[in-house]
């Protein structure tokens, strides 16, 4: 499993559903924050609609990462 919170724009390429949108993705970590929902790769420009429900992704949100 992929965490979309820490994986680096290379890990995130390796995802079929997500190949060359890991650059989009981090800028969007770093301008919004966290994401708390993997739905919310919806909001990232060029990846609407495409991502894989059965992907390997997860998100672990801060309050995850601090217990």
């Amino acid at each position: 499993m992929i965490d979309i919170n820490t994986a680096t724009a290379d890990e995130l390429d390796t995802v079929d559903c997500l190949k060359g949108h890991g650059f989009e993705i981090i800028r969007y970590r770093e301008e919004r924050g966290s994401f708390t929902d993997i739905r919310q790769l919806n909001e990232v420009p060029g990846l609407s609609g495409k991502v894989d429900r059965a992907a390997p992704l997860t998100v672990t949100t801060d309050r995850a990462r601090n217990s």
